[in-house]
């Protein structure tokens, strides 16, 4: 195919607006124009999609494994690669592959495989999130309470220091385990502080967010909850507008309705961004896998260990956009949103991802009317067809 195509015949939705009768122009490996289908310049290769939409490339920014493998027993290029390519078929066109708590040895080899992955530039590979070490053991949820501890002065540095070897870099943390004066280090240094596994008051994540977080992990789980006198990290998630935060859309995690009035409530400009929180199971039939030596068993839709705590999820993107524009009753465009635009404003990437614009990624998906996966685009190379 020649470096400069135009997708025709399939309704365009660039992250804002949709386009009827329209092209999307891509040149090499970014996106040049949205043109009238019958205004195609000379030099432009044509291919017919064959109906359907297409629409920005889905960005997850909490991806634990995928295509049988996780990152934390596999911490290597291969099993990023591997991840990559097996959220690919569901939309997934930039992900941070995420290491959930584990031992300085394994920490170490994950994010030697992260930086080599950013330098070989392994295909749908954005940046790593630690979710983890510094956690709250009062909400540990699946991590291994024995391998939670404080931030030290060398996490701090070292985490600094990784921040310059990746395009994109998160953390996850509890104000529990983390000086507040350390967030404001790390923010400045370009690393994105997620709040999560927390037990915290609203008073303290709020000046937590002051200090320069700006994201909540996969929001309602493993955290404290609204209450009357104490809205907890759940309800600063949604009263701050600082602040994004991810959801696990797979109708388990998190009550529909319970999502229906978080999506009402949220102040911006921070937003509700889905993510998938996926295990190695994603584009396997397996039934059971490992995490830190503990077996996680795969039944009814839901990952779970034996003592029934739920341990990531079953979920692609796809299926959680399925989710919330029929079951919550989203509009398409902003289901969409959700998956795209506003992870990568969540992350600081919305100039080049989440939309469709002059000199952002030819990062695509192409959907049937049905909402499956028909086509998938990264940096303008067909990385699936359905």
């Amino acid at each position: 195919m020649s470096d400069r195509f135009a997708l025709t015949g399939a309704r365009i939705f660039d992250g804002d607006d949709w386009h009827d009768n329209a092209a999307l122009v891509v040149n090499g490996d970014v996106v040049e124009a949205i043109l009238p289908a019958g205004a195609l310049p000379s030099g432009v290769t044509p291919v017919d999609t064959g109906g359907g939409l297409l629409a920005p490339g889905f960005v997850d920014i909490q991806v634990n494994g995928g295509g049988g493998v996780m990152l934390n027993d596999h911490p290597d290029v291969a099993s990023i690669e591997t991840i990559c390519r097996a959220h690919a078929p569901f939309g997934t066109t930039a992900l941070l592959v995420t290491l959930i708590t584990d031992t300085p040895a394994i920490t170490t080899a994950a994010i030697t495989a992260g930086t080599e992955a950013a330098r070989e530039k392994v295909a749908g590979f954005l940046g790593l999130h630690l979710e983890g070490p510094h956690l709250s053991i009062a909400r540990k949820g699946a991590h291994d309470p024995a391998l939670i501890r404080p931030m030290t002065d060398a996490d701090q540095a070292a985490l600094i220091g990784l921040r310059r070897d990746l395009p994109v870099l998160l953390t996850t943390i509890a104000p529990e385990s983390v000086d507040v004066s350390r967030v404001t280090a790390l923010a400045k240094a370009g690393v994105i502080v997620s709040l999560g596994h927390s037990d915290t008051g609203y008073e303290t994540a709020n000046a937590f967010a002051v200090a320069g977080a700006t994201v909540v992990t996969h929001l309602f789980n493993a955290m404290s909850q609204i209450g009357n006198r104490e809205p907890g990290l759940a309800g600063t998630a949604i009263d701050v507008g600082s602040l994004s935060a991810g959801i696990i859309a797979d109708g388990i995690h998190v009550h529909p309705a319970t999502m229906i009035l978080a999506l009402r409530a949220k102040q911006g400009p921070g937003k509700i961004v889905l993510v998938t929180d996926a295990m190695a199971t994603i584009g396997t039939d397996m039934t059971s896998f490992t995490l830190n030596g503990r077996t996680v068993y795969r039944k009814d839709g839901s990952l779970r260990l034996a003592d029934g705590t739920l341990a990531g999820a079953d979920l692609d993107m796809i299926s959680a956009v399925r989710f919330v524009h029929r079951v919550v009753g989203l509009e398409l465009a902003e289901a969409l949103r959700m998956a795209s635009l506003y992870p990568a404003q969540a992350i600081g990437q919305a100039h080049r991802l989440g939309r469709f614009a002059n000199g952002t990624a030819a990062d695509i998906v192409g959907l049937t009317d049905e909402l499956d996966v028909s086509g998938v685009w990264i940096g303008g190379e067909k990385v699936f067809a359905a």
